[in-house]
């Protein structure tokens, strides 16, 4: 004969599933998962039992879904959204402002003009004296280097513009200007001139491409004045 167990089956288990989890029908879910630990810790290795504690913790998850997929909101739900709005928000770190550094105001740049003046005094003399003395070494002299001529008359230039305007930036920028000028316009006349001058100076290309440069630092030496914006 076979013998009857004395422990009821699952499904003769009369109670519902939150009585048997002890836990109310509004527990939220983690006292429910709670509660289903707490349980399968009480009954230890009870086979019946703990299926029992499983089938009550699937049919309180399915109940939950059932509600969720229905629209309706269980009570555990609203116990929860009132313990949210009822709790205090969480506090903010008062984060400190950095401090503000002043920035620098870029002025912005201006194109200045020079202004045209004919020098006088020693401004006048020293560049006439000099780009005089040049002239002659570069016309009479073929074994004095053209490019030592230039240079010695870029810095005549320079060194008067410093007097007249006292900055000297603006008197090497003007100087070297000028001298490109010049040697551009050198290149040129080199190139449609003949190597021999009307007076019937004999001339090298070299020499006839400095020309233009040192009178066009003369000219500016002796007229560029003093900028104006």
């Amino acid at each position: 004969m076979t013998q009857r167990s004395d422990q009821p089956s699952p499904a003769a288990d009369p109670s519902g599933p939150y009585e048997r989890l002890g836990v109310s029908s509004d527990a939220s879910f983690d006292a429910v998962q709670a509660a289903k630990l707490a349980r399968l810790e009480e009954v230890g290795d009870d086979t019946m039992a703990r299926s029992r504690i499983e089938a009550a913790y699937d049919a309180v998850l399915m109940e939950r879904l059932k509600e969720r997929q229905q629209g309706r909101v269980s009570s555990a739900a609203k116990s929860a959204s009132q313990r949210e709005q009822l709790a205090p928000p969480p506090p903010q770190l008062a984060v400190p402002a950095l401090p503000q550094l002043p920035l620098p105001r870029m002025a912005a740049p201006q194109l200045k003009l020079p202004g045209l003046a004919l020098a006088s005094g020693r401004e006048r003399w020293f560049p006439l004296a000099t780009a005089g003395v040049l002239l002659l070494l570069l016309l009479l002299a073929p074994g004095f280097p053209p490019d030592l001529v230039l240079a010695l008359a870029t810095a005549m230039a320079v060194i008067n513009l410093q007097w007249r305007n006292r900055r000297f930036l603006a008197a090497v920028g003007w100087g070297f200007g000028l001298l490109c000028l010049g040697l551009l316009v050198g290149a040129i006349l080199a190139g449609a001139l003949s190597t021999s001058l009307p007076l019937g100076l004999p001339l090298t290309p070299l020499q006839v491409q400095s020309l233009p440069a040192l009178l066009l630092l003369l000219l500016g030496a002796l007229l560029i004045g003093n900028e104006r914006s």
